[in-house]
Order: structure tokens, then sequence, then C-alpha cells
């Protein structure tokens, strides 16, 4: 069994606050964690759709949720075809929709993937690899050197990025992640215990996969998706994911149609913090579906 910790898994318990009975969602079902303590929670003809744009991670997940297989459905979908694979499966609204925007450590050390600092594989970086889109690797060897810093500027906000993206252009070819963090780290001192090219990294990763794009499709047509009395609980790992939720949220309560569950956003314990230190940066946020 393949494995990764999720993060905040009582807090997420305690504002989704499922009944046995609802129909739930999981927008990023990586390899099950969050899954299975919400499957847990359903009898009496309760449905969880647990979703992920990873085809691979999603096998795991089967694999690693077949004792409570029976009350999953399993779906390989970007979360932003939310509202169509909802339709494809009859399912006019859902009461409780979790959305965990973390990359999941089996997709950071699985060799191939591209997304490991110390990677000798090519920079791929796509969550899918069956789609037939643009690479990292792709945009770092072949993008002008003003889309580079652009890119790294405004989805990292990386302030060297100019510098970054010149030292990029003059080492080509890049042939791997751990080469493209060293030419990155050569102009990108680390700060603490954050290594110097984690922003760019983040950044080419955010942009391969429309993370920000696919963020704000979901939450655009969530009107669309939840039931009366709905519950929403997101986790985000970075300003650039947080702040579209906090915006869409508060717009909501402005206007009536939803409870802000999440006074000021949730973050994880020293206590998870020493046990899973990727959690230190998330971020999570509630709130209650009025319609």
């Amino acid at each position: 069994m393949q494995w990764h910790e999720p993060v905040l898994v009582e807090e997420v318990l305690s504002y989704l606050a499922p009944q046995p009975h609802w129909t739930l969602v999981d927008g990023t079902a990586g390899l099950g964690g969050h899954s299975r303590r919400l499957a847990q929670l359903l009898t009496d003809g309760g449905r969880l759709i647990s979703i992920d744009r990873d085809a691979q991670s999603l096998e795991i997940a089967k694999s690693n949720l077949a004792d409570v297989a029976g009350r999953i459905t399993f779906v390989h979908s970007r979360f932003s075809r939310l509202r169509q694979v909802l339709d494809s499966l009859g399912v006019e609204a859902v009461n409780g929709l979790l959305v965990d925007c973390g990359v999941s450590r089996y997709q950071l050390t699985s060799p191939g993937r591209g997304f490991s600092f110390d990677s000798d594989a090519v920079a791929d970086m796509r969550m899918d690899q069956s789609e037939n889109t643009e690479t990292a690797s792709d945009i770092v060897n072949f993008g002008s050197e003003e889309e580079i810093a652009r890119i790294l500027f405004e989805l990292g906000e990386e302030r060297r990025a100019r510098r970054v993206a010149r030292a990029i252009v003059r080492a080509r070819p890049i042939r791997s992640v751990h080469s493209l963090a060293d030419v990155i780290e050569s102009v990108v001192a680390r700060a603490g215990r954050v290594r110097g090219s984690t922003k760019s990294l983040q950044a080419l990763r955010i942009y391969v996969n429309s993370e920000l794009d696919e963020l704000d499709a979901l939450l655009s047509s969530l009107d669309k998706i939840l039931a009366p009395g709905a519950r929403v609980v997101f986790i985000t790992f970075h300003s650039l994911e947080d702040r579209p939720v906090k915006r869409w949220f508060q717009s909501w309560h402005k206007q009536g149609r939803a409870q802000v569950l999440t006074k000021h956003v949730v973050t994880p314990g020293e206590e998870e913090i020493r046990r899973n230190p990727a959690a230190r940066s998330a971020k999570l946020r509630a709130l209650e579906w009025r319609g």
C-alpha cells in the first residue's frame, strides 16, 4: 500500500460534518487519505464521489480503499469539470465538497513525474500524463526568456524572475529537474530551510497544470453543484490558491448565499506539523451553502 498522510483530517470532518446519507465529493482524491475517513462515515445510501486528474494516483486510491469501495465512485477527471461529472452520474447536487490543492508525496517522489528537486527525470510536472500538453521541460528549453520570467513572477512570486529566466536560457538544454534546480539556485539563495528553487519550480507546476484556472473554474461553478445546506472545505498551500477561495467565499457571504464557517483561516497545530512537516503551509477555509 502506498500512502500519503492527509492534512487537517479532524478539521475537515468537523467543518464538513457529513451525515450518513449525504452525497459527498472529494475533488482531489490523491491516494485516498481523506476519502477513507469520509467513506467510513457514510451509511444509509450515502455516497462518496472521489475525483482526481492524476490517473496513477487514482488507481492507487482504488487499491488503498478496496475495503470501503462499495461507498465510493472513482472518477478520473479535473475538478473543474465537476458539474459534467455529476451529470454523467445522474447527481443533481451534492451535500459536501472537499478540495485539497496539495501535491502528494507520491507525485513528488515518483520516478519520471519530474516534480522533485533532486530527480534526474525530465521536468514533466503534468498531473495527468495522458494529456498531450506542454511540460515544464518544454517551457524551460523552448520558451522565450520573457515568457519564463512572467511565469516565475506571476505564479511563483519570484522577485528575481528576470535573472532566473536569463540563467535558464543560458543553461539550455536543461535535461532534468535536478539540473533545473541547480540553475535556479545559482541565482536564488536558500532562505532558511526553503530551497532557492522552490518558488520557481512551483510556478512551473502551476502553469503546466493550469492550476489557478482550474480552481477558479470550480469556484465559479459551485452554485450549480451544491444543495442548500451543503458544506464546502478547501485546503490550499500558497497565497495564490488561498486568495481566490477567500474572495469567492466572502462574496457569497455578502450576497447572503452562503455562511462562511471559518472566521479566520484554519492551520495545522504544532503536533501535526511535527508529525507531517508537509502540512505546515496548509490553510483551510469552509462555508455552508444557502443557495
